[in-house]
């Protein structure tokens, strides 16, 4: 099983002039850090407009700074967003190509469909059809991945004429696919197509047996690959915090986490937004009850959350191995946690329950390897051969007037 870490950037109010630049400069210590400890991945997200919940709206730049400053760790953009309103495909396959070539091969690319109404009003994307624009925009994005020359594509949203995209990525035929999934209706989705599944449901290692059973299954029968070739993981989400003071941390995450999921409800749920005024730091502070929803992260009492002592994270992260599970994604930065705390936890998890991970990671490898050839086999001989609109071969330059 892998450890990821997932940034979010959340800054709550009072701001300073000066607060994002710090956000993101910690960020990229923690990453140095993480990879230095041995973490597996790195993950980005991508939202826009969504004040003090997630200042991560340019993550291919912040990525691109991890890779710099790293030399192991993958880095996932955990999602980009492919309605073609936000991303338009020929850009974002120029962006994950040139990351991949940056970072020696290190790139993922995960794709969503964004959420609320605040970004996805903000980009004039109509929430009733996200979901057939995220597709169209993955599958586009990905043959101008792979084609030379992309030879055309013509569908309800996206007319791309032929054009040879360029770079291409160093991995082949292109970096790692993942959906963001929060239903077990998304998982099946992402297995269908033979994509990796990004999982923020906060599920148990018990609940995940059988999100993980269901996801294999699927692709196993089902799946018909939008990509070139199939990647099959399924990625729980968590909050994480390790410290051997026991209490430190768990009240830590009852606040902090505890606004990572007021922010969620807010924005996704029963919020009422002004922009730029909205003061969401505030009003989760001045609650009656902290936590309005039913929130098992901001709960002292379920281990399950990666957060408390070595040991308690030690049978935590067991229990998802034992579940099937491929990677953990660990949500560390919430709200206002101290910078130093973050760093102490990734350096502590690091030195007492990361190196027996990795060990038994390293003896199911070939396990691994030999069902990803089984079930790539099977998928790849299910994918259809895309039918592009006849193009001209010959493009002829517009004069200057």
């Amino acid at each position: 099983m892998k450890i990821g870490g997932f940034y979010e950037h959340q800054l709550p109010r009072p701001w300073t002039r000066d607060s994002e630049h710090q956000l993101l400069k910690k960020a990229l210590e923690q990453v140095e850090l993480a990879d230095r400890s041995g973490y597996d991945y790195v993950w980005a997200t991508e939202h826009h407009f969504l004040e003090e919940y997630a200042h991560s709206s340019a993550p291919e730049i912040f990525l691109a700074a991890c890779a710099a400053r790293t030399k192991n760790v993958r880095v996932g953009h955990g999602i980009v967003q492919m309605p073609p309103y936000i991303n338009q495909p020929a850009r974002v396959a120029e962006r994950i190509a040139t990351l991949d070539l940056i970072s020696d091969g290190r790139c993922d690319f995960g794709t969503g469909e964004g959420a609320c109404e605040v970004e996805l009003g903000g980009f004039s994307v109509p929430q009733e059809e996200k979901r057939a624009l995220w597709l169209e925009g993955l599958q586009t994005a990905v043959r101008m991945l792979v084609e030379e020359p992309f030879t055309g594509f013509e569908g309800k949203y996206i007319k791309a004429p032929s054009r040879n995209v360029v770079p291409k990525p160093l991995q082949q035929p292109h970096p790692p696919l993942w959906l963001a999934c929060s239903r077990r209706e998304t998982i099946l989705l992402a297995a269908k197509l033979g994509i990796g599944a990004l999982t923020f449901a906060f599920v148990s290692p018990d609940e995940s047996r059988q999100w993980v059973r269901d996801y294999y299954s699927t692709l196993e029968n089902e799946c018909e690959p939008v990509g070139y070739a199939i990647n099959p993981q399924i990625a729980m989400a968590c909050p994480f915090l390790c410290d051997h003071n026991e209490k430190l941390v768990r009240d830590m995450t009852h606040e902090h986490h505890g606004f990572f999921m007021y922010g969620l409800g807010h924005y996704a749920f029963f919020g009422q937004h002004e922009p730029g005024k909205t003061n969401l730091w505030e009003s989760y502070k001045n609650q009656p009850v902290k936590v309005t929803i039913d929130d098992p992260l901001a709960s002292a009492s379920h281990v399950q959350n990666c957060v408390g002592t070595p040991e308690q994270i030690r049978a935590t992260l067991r229990g998802f191995e034992e579940s099937g599970v491929d990677q953990v994604l660990f949500l560390s930065q919430a709200g206002k946690i101290p910078h130093e705390l973050l760093m102490s936890s990734i350096d502590l998890f690091g030195r007492e329950v990361l190196p027996a991970i990795k060990e038994r990671d390293h003896q199911r490898a070939k396990e691994k390897a030999a069902l990803v050839e089984r079930l790539s086999e099977k998928a790849m001989k299910r994918k259809t051969k895309p039918t592009p609109p006849q193009a001209p071969t010959v493009i002829r330059a517009a004069g200057h007037h």
